[in-house]
């Protein structure tokens, strides 16, 4: 018997299995319409989460593995416990450890009547919100790191002694008007430039490292 838990709110209508399905079809070249039929989201919703996270799945939000239980499952576990079950003849009906189901009654369960009752759409919404562990990004709690990287981002570098350091070369071109003249921003380096750079100029600080793609998140 566990005590009353104090509820977090409303679960959110869309769920985890919903946003990997959307990413899943973005990284296929899918259009954010397609991407947002694919996954049952409006097409306002699919549009708001690509403008949000820059064209790229969040960071802090992993693809889904076999080894997280999807709400179906839940589902399965909810209506085999109602009829006597026992957990290992879940684990049995599911293919799952009976560790797994065990974990699952325990740590996900309503306790809001101060009983322990398993319901499908609850154990989801616990699930989600456990899974949902953000953390500060690298850039914001590594300030050497965040200072090198935005002054290659904007193409102001400089030596050790302030001379400018220029990052690559880059013309601008065009099938209709030919070379024309190099734009400002052409300075600036590009991510996957400041990234393979971060072990030659730091080759034995382990923290000066940082992939492309936290850059462009």
């Amino acid at each position: 018997m566990r005590g009353e838990m104090k509820s977090p709110g409303r679960p959110s209508s869309l769920s985890r299995e919903q946003r990997s399905a959307f990413w899943t079809a973005i990284a296929r070249g899918a259009s954010t319409e397609t991407a947002s039929a694919e996954a049952g989201l409006s097409s306002a919703v699919g549009s708001r989460w690509f403008r949000q996270s820059g064209g790229m799945a969040p960071s802090t939000f992993p693809e889904l593995s076999g080894r997280y239980l999807s709400f179906a499952e839940r589902e399965e576990i909810a209506l085999l416990r109602a009829s006597g079950d026992g957990v290992r003849a879940i684990a049995r009906h599911l293919r799952r450890s009976p560790s797994t189901i065990s974990r699952e009654l325990r740590r996900n369960a309503a306790t809001r009547s101060q009983q322990v009752h398993y319901r499908a759409s609850t154990a989801h919404w616990h699930a989600q919100r456990r899974a949902a562990r953000p953390k500060p990004a690298k850039l914001v709690t590594n300030q050497p790191l965040h200072d090198y990287v935005q002054e290659r981002l904007s193409g102001n570098v400089t030596d050790d002694e302030g001379n400018p350091v220029y990052g690559p070369r880059v013309r601008w071109k065009t099938r209709r008007f030919g070379p024309r003249q190099d734009r400002r921003w052409s300075r600036a380096w590009s991510p996957e430039q400041i990234s393979r750079r971060l072990p030659v100029d730091f080759p034995h600080d382990e923290t000066m490292r940082i992939s492309h793609e936290a850059i462009y998140q």
